[in-house]
């Protein structure tokens, strides 16, 4: 690896030293309704999100709360020992990809077929410092 590339590396290392991930892979919802409740916990602290997450109606705030908790929990791993109140954790980045489709056909009049895309999101969710 030349010094230039190794340099960079080790500066990408450094700026994740402090960042959690939690990822949830091939969720079955659509991407447009995880980004509605994405959306609304992005920049928040943790327990006013898992507050939020919590009291939503949406189907995709539970499976986003689970995700949460999963991020605290690789958190407390990464950083044994240290108290979850003094980190002062918040929701860095949260984003939502589409993942594969469930293509499917519905019976339609006349003999024809009309055709169904059953979606599915991939979620990442990143938590930092609040104030890095």
């Amino acid at each position: 690896m030349g010094s230039r590339k190794q340099d960079s590396a080790i500066a990408r290392k450094e700026a994740n030293r402090d960042v959690v991930k939690a990822r949830l892979n091939n969720c079955p919802s659509s991407p447009r309704k995880m980004r509605l409740v994405a959306d609304i916990i992005r920049g928040e602290s943790v327990d006013k999100a898992l507050y939020i997450l919590k009291y939503s109606k949406k189907e995709a705030s539970n499976k986003l709360e689970k995700l949460l908790l999963s991020a605290i929990a690789n958190w407390q791993v990464k950083n044994e020992g240290a108290d979850i109140e003094d980190a002062n954790l918040i929701v860095k980045e949260i984003f939502v990809d589409s993942a594969r489709q469930l293509k499917r056909l519905r019976p339609a009049p006349q003999g024809r077929g009309y055709r169904i895309r059953k979606r599915s999101n991939h979620v990442t969710l990143i938590l930092g410092n609040k104030e890095n």
